[in-house]
């Protein structure tokens, strides 16, 4: 079984050192990107199986990316899992339109969202 692949687009060196840890921990690869350009490339380059996206980044935000994946044929079909601190309902509804799989809020249990991540990623 190979490894599956994450990309993760998150701005807050603390929350992306942690996550990945415990990912790591759970036999996935993680790639980091600290803003919305980067993270863009990234996803473009690594075609990874989940990507988890933070809204509030520098450059791009959150949305922007999102919208630009799946624009982006390399990388539309990629399930997008939204991690925020922005959970009013006008942003969760932003987000789904613009193609986000799934919402998740900050601070959020790490069991919820590892479950989250092995719900969103394809079935090998």
């Amino acid at each position: 079984m190979t490894s599956r692949k994450i990309v993760m687009i998150e701005d807050s060196k603390a929350a992306s050192t942690v996550l990945k840890e415990v990912l790591a921990s759970e036999g996935y690869t993680v790639l980091h990107a600290g803003d919305g350009v980067s993270g863009l490339a990234l996803a473009r380059r690594e075609k990874p199986d989940l990507i988890l996206l933070d809204l509030l980044l520098p450059k791009l935000n959150g949305y922007e990316v999102c919208n630009a994946l799946m624009r982006d044929s390399l990388t539309r079909h990629t399930p997008v899992l939204i991690i925020s601190t922005l959970d009013t309902s006008e942003s969760i509804e932003k987000a789904k339109q613009c193609g986000a799989r799934n919402f998740m809020k900050k601070p959020y249990n790490l069991e919820d969202l590892l479950l989250e991540i092995k719900r969103l990623l394809p079935k090998e």
